[in-house]
């Protein structure tokens, strides 16, 4: 079982979120305090993460990992008598949520997936993501935690973040257990991911992505499966990769939007 935290109305649509690499369940908190009147939120840290770093022995990913995530977090949901929910992935927390969908399809209210990748489609963009990947999980392994990250966040991805945002999250990340870490890292690398570009059409419900208006990697990625899939994109200005840490307040607007919505529909 997981580490999570439970806020808001037991009874009531639930909501799953799933951080990104490095993060914890605490990252979603400025969320789930705005949705917390209207939902049962859940926010699960991952494997290696947060204080699952504790239970490092009984939660050590195989590779590809994909499969294991999937089953520790719908085992989690499970004992807390969840078995149907809105899930919301933010960049690795997305990668998982889409094996979720694929795995266990009728549990799932709806999928949101912020800057998530659905894969790789060439086995020589694979090659070169494993490579790469190796390499930063041998920083990890082999530097000071602290200075791991300072490289970390210097990655094009997060050149939005002003240096005092990325100090704060190197002081915020730096009390994690690399070791744990890295073997989450590279079981649940892209070039271990499934190629999920066509699992929405596979799905019954509605598939939302949200990417900051900033990211012009990934606003180009979710724009080219949109025009390949059944996918609602959804904008939000003055944030890049990390959406819902620069801008909270519209994140969550947008979820109460499209949950609402959901239900509403269901109703008619």
């Amino acid at each position: 079982m997981l580490n999570y935290r439970s806020t808001g109305k037991v009874g009531a649509p639930a909501v799953v979120f799933l951080h990104g690499f490095l993060g914890s369940q605490q990252d979603w908190q400025d969320i789930t305090e705005q949705l917390q009147n209207d939902f049962h939120c859940i926010s699960i840290d991952l494997p290696g993460h947060g204080d699952n770093q504790q239970q490092l022995a009984e939660q050590v990913l195989p590779t590809p990992g994909f499969k294991r995530c999937a089953e520790l977090i719908t085992t989690t949901l499970a004992t807390l008598n969840v078995h149907s929910y809105h899930l919301v992935g933010y960049s690795l927390g997305g990668r998982i949520s889409l094996h979720i969908a694929k795995l266990y399809p009728e549990q799932l209210l709806s999928l949101v997936l912020e800057s998530c990748h659905p894969g790789l489609q060439s086995q020589a963009d694979k090659i070169a993501r494993k490579q790469n990947d190796a390499a930063w999980a041998g920083k990890l392994s082999s530097m000071p935690i602290s200075e791991f990250l300072k490289l970390w966040y210097q990655q094009a991805v997060f050149s939005d973040l002003t240096p005092a945002e990325q100090s704060a999250l190197v002081t915020k990340r730096s009390d994690n257990n690399p070791f744990a870490l890295a073997n989450c890292y590279q079981a649940t690398s892209l070039a271990e991911q499934d190629d999920l570009w066509d699992t929405p059409a596979q799905l019954n419900i509605k598939v939302h992505f949200i990417a900051g208006h900033q990211d012009s990697k990934f606003m180009a990625l979710a724009s080219r499966w949109q025009q390949q899939q059944n996918i609602m994109l959804h904008t939000i200005e003055a944030s890049g990769h990390n959406v819902h840490l620069a801008a909270p307040k519209q994140f969550a607007t947008k979820l109460q939007q499209l949950f609402t919505k959901k239900i509403d529909n269901s109703n008619n």
